[in-house]
């Protein structure tokens, strides 16, 4: 056989090779599972696909419908307030956005082997709320659960509680594990309200935990609750046992947890823009220092300002502290020496040394006045000698830093004493 001959058979044997690779695997469609009568007793419906069975409980709720202290409606006056606004925050929702209320329940916390048994979605049709809950028939029916979440479709906004650190991530671990055959899972815009309740909450509320939040902020008070650490016992037995009566319970909890997402958001909207103060002040401190961190000055000024206006100084403390940073920006010099001082008498000891620094530089280089000045100086350096909340190497540092201003004012009002004379 000629050279030329063994290469066209060698390119023949691997093009053959390279066909097979192309070959896409077959999806086996599990058995159904033998208790499926049982579950549809209890509430389910069936819904077959192409990658097997998931069971599915659907609720409406007309747009008047109460949850807590708060009708479903006022979600589109939230999102109208935020179409008003001439501000960006990472929270604000327009009326062009597909969202979707997004809560799971897990077999447990983390672990390859922990899987999702319970999707549940809140999503707006003309006119009503719609919440989906999708439930795992069995393990091996997986994949149809999140094929028929439609979670892989283009375009949502969700809104979860603790979903953007938890529900998402092992929603997408286990999506991981279908890749083969599912259509590829998409990556929405998320907003995460615990992140929300903690800024908003901060120093208020001990825990931020969905149920405290409800009750405190929401007006919603659940009962006949199942512990949510009962959920994957309850599945597992459910699966076990055929029998889907309790596992119903979970879903009750499920459909709260969503329920108080929207009206948190509801609730959370108001708190971020009503000029109206309706919580405490430490609330809306919280606010204030939020939109600074976003750069958004003239909305933390905003808010501040109410506060100081509101509230006694004892409860503003903090709110003339931050606001004394703004002032000082916008060079109201003599309005942020003010705010400053006010604050010394309610803050904690790390931000009076941070106040005694400030007031030192303002009274320094803005108006030169340097016996205020080296009167602040030695007090953030009395305060700094007795401090906790340095170690000694940093405490040493600080010393050091605080020394050379203290030189140098010294020598600045030395200068200005012999020119009087």
């Amino acid at each position: 056989m000629s050279y030329e001959n063994k290469i066209m058979q060698l390119k023949k044997m691997l093009g053959k090779k390279k066909e097979q690779h192309s070959e896409q695997p077959s999806y086996q469609k599990p058995e159904k599972p033998a208790y499926i009568s049982n579950w549809e007793k209890a509430g389910l419906s069936i819904v077959e696909n192409d990658f097997g069975v998931v069971f599915h409980r659907q609720v409406r709720y007309p747009f008047t419908y109460q949850h807590g202290w708060y009708q479903l409606q006022q979600f589109f006056q939230a999102v109208e307030k935020w179409e008003q606004t001439n501000f960006h925050h990472p929270y604000a929702i327009s009326s062009e956005e597909t969202v979707l209320f997004f809560d799971t329940e897990t077999t447990g916390l983390k672990g390859v082997g922990t899987q999702i048994f319970l999707i549940g979605l809140l999503g707006i049709d003309e006119e009503e709320f719609v919440l989906n809950q999708y439930v795992l028939a069995d393990p091996a029916n997986e994949a149809a659960l999140l094929f028929e979440s439609k979670l892989w479709q283009w375009g949502n906004t969700i809104v979860s509680y603790n979903g953007k650190s938890f529900d998402w991530p092992q929603l997408e671990m286990r999506w991981t594990f279908h890749k083969n055959f599912l259509p590829k899972l998409q990556t929405p815009r998320q907003i995460d309200l615990l992140h929300s309740s903690k800024r908003i909450w901060k120093n208020h509320l001990e825990k931020v935990k969905l149920t405290k939040v409800e009750e405190e902020k929401l007006g919603f008070k659940r009962e006949h609750d199942i512990p949510g650490f009962l959920a994957p016992i309850i599945y597992a037995d459910a699966v076990k046992s055929g029998n889907a009566i309790e596992l119903m319970k979970v879903l009750q909890h499920n459909e709260w947890d969503i329920l108080s997402l929207l009206t948190l958001y509801i609730h959370s909207t108001t708190l971020l823009l009503d000029h109206a103060l309706q919580d405490d002040a430490v609330t809306y401190i919280n606010i204030g220092k939020w939109y600074d961190d976003l750069k958004e000055r003239q909305q933390s000024e905003k808010v501040l300002l109410s506060v100081t206006n509101q509230f006694d100084v004892k409860e503003s403390g903090l709110a003339y502290f931050y606001l004394a940073f703004q002032q000082k920006r916008n060079k109201q010099f003599l309005e942020s020496i003010e705010s400053f001082q006010k604050a010394i008498h309610i803050i904690d000891e790390r931000k009076k040394l941070k106040a005694f620094e400030q007031l030192a530089m303002l009274y320094e280089h803005q108006m030169k006045d340097y016996s205020k000045a080296l009167q602040y100086t030695i007090k953030g350096i009395d305060l700094l000698q007795q401090a906790t909340f340095f170690n000694e190497n940093q405490k040493k540092k600080q010393l050091e830093t605080w020394d050379k201003r203290l030189q140098r004012i010294k020598k600045k009002n030395g200068k200005l004493f012999h020119t009087f004379e």
